[in-house]
């Protein structure tokens, strides 16, 4: 009878050798091996059942398409951001700091969702009890959703196998562990295998699972990047320092990735936000101060205007900083720099501070145009018009460049009662909506032109 090889997991990595080491050669870990007996044949990760028909090679025309099923979460605005509802058998990750409202939202889920069969919660954290008082706070039905608190995939598979559950939540992943992956929950190699054989299973199951999972300070999942790559959506939960929450998706293979959802944490729970007219604006009392400017921003399926708010003060060293969190501090710093060369402004010799009402972060090219104009009112002292709005992209020659969906984000600012927008000039202007003044620039060499700078400056 043949000898059972033994072989040595580096519990940081997942690298294999045949034989102890202290330093593992692919990730530099000292003391990180750990013994283990590899599986005996590939077996699937319900029944143990070798997997008896070999892959074979086909032609995509011949490939069997699966009936695809949308379910309805119950939450309009995670069916947005999921692309019309949950697709079946799908793998979803969220990820977001403690206390962000990720366990409240999914047991909220486990209520609300519209599928026929059984729930399964599944907690390596907390304790049953401690479930069950926030399930009564949050108002569910306690009697829907199904309770096992462990942190074992030796326990969590066999149930899985007995209860055939159609929605699978895992809170959280860094508390799983099993058997021949180390002895210490969270690593990389217990992720990776307790990821890919639960993912496996739920396809089995054609079921829905979704994934807790916290971040680390820099705000991206703790944990391998190969879990990302695992799943089928990935997303984010955001906070904006105030009772406000906002989910994206980094990654969808059934969906768009540049919708946003918007939540508000309240007594009972997670709330969805239908109104977002004025949610990124600030409400003030006569003229906005020098610094301020609104944007119009797409988002996936609807329009926000945000307001953005520059500051500059003389540095104190003799190097200038800039200071932003919700913009990247790179495209601010290329805004300053156009505006210095083309626009006759000095910055290099000013600290700049940037911020974003209620906390939204902005990626979006449209958001150029309304950040100089914030840097150029900042720095110049000269207040914007209170009814105001900027859209357009900025190249480094200095000029302004049109962005997509103008049409939209023109009629959306006419219906909140703007009455003036900056746009960039081309051929097909057109006069907008009745009511609304356009004023069209090509450069920000142009800043100057505009009516409301003449009258201060003069």
């Amino acid at each position: 009878m043949a000898r059972e090889k033994t072989q040595y997991l580096c519990k940081e990595c997942g690298h294999t050798e045949p034989k102890w080491l202290g330093r593992c050669p692919s990730c530099d870990s000292w003391n990180s091996f750990t013994e283990f007996k590899p599986a005996k044949g590939k077996a699937s990760a319900l029944s143990g059942a070798p997997i008896s028909e070999p892959p074979r090679v086909q032609t995509l025309s011949q490939v069997k398409e699966p009936e695809t099923v949308r379910i309805d979460s119950g939450f309009p605005e995670l069916n947005r951001l999921l692309g019309s509802g949950i697709m079946s058998g799908s793998s979803v990750l969220i990820g977001g700091e403690p206390g962000i409202g990720k366990s409240t939202l999914l047991l909220q889920l486990t209520d609300r969702v519209k599928t026929e069969g059984s729930v399964l919660y599944v907690s390596g954290e907390e304790s049953a009890e401690q479930i069950k008082q926030r399930g009564r706070r949050l108002k569910i039905d306690l009697d829907r959703p199904m309770v096992l608190t462990t942190a074992r995939l030796e326990e969590i598979l066999p149930a899985l196998n007995e209860h055939k559950p159609s929605l699978i939540i895992i809170d959280s992943i860094q508390t799983l562990m099993t058997d021949g992956a180390g002895e210490v929950p969270g690593t990389v190699s217990q992720l990776k295998l307790c990821c890919y054989e639960l993912i496996k299973a739920a396809k089995e199951l054609g079921a829905v699972l979704f994934l807790v999972a916290h971040v680390t300070k820099e705000g991206a999942i703790a944990g391998p990047k190969a879990i990302e790559h695992l799943v089928d959506t990935v997303l984010y939960f955001e906070e904006s320092g105030s009772d406000l929450r906002m989910l994206r998706a980094q990654k969808n293979r059934f969906g768009a990735t540049d919708e946003l959802g918007l939540f508000r944490m309240g007594g009972n729970g997670l709330e969805e936000v239908r109104d977002t007219s004025g949610l990124f604006l600030v409400h003030r009392e006569g003229a906005p101060p020098a610094g301020t400017a609104t944007a119009t921003l797409y988002e996936g399926s609807r329009i926000l205007l945000v307001e953005i708010q520059a500051l500059t003060v003389p540095a104190k060293g003799s190097l200038s900083r800039i200071y932003s969190d919700r913009l990247d501090q790179n495209r601010v710093s290329r805004i300053a720099a156009i505006l210095e060369k083309h626009g006759g402004l000095k910055f290099s010799d000013h600290d700049i501070y940037i911020n974003v009402a209620r906390g939204l972060r902005i990626t979006e090219t449209g958001a150029d145009l309304p950040l100089a104009l914030a840097l150029f009112s900042a720095r110049t002292g000269l207040a914007l018009p209170g009814d105001l709005l900027a859209l357009g992209e900025l190249t480094l020659a200095g000029e302004i460049q049109p962005v997509s969906h103008r049409e939209k984000r023109i009629k959306a600012a006419a219906d909140t009662g703007y009455g003036t927008m900056v746009l960039p000039r081309r051929k097909d202007d057109d006069k907008g909506p009745e009511g609304m003044k356009l004023l069209r620039l090509e450069s920000v060499r142009d800043f100057g032109t505009l009516p409301w700078i003449k009258v201060q400056q003069d």
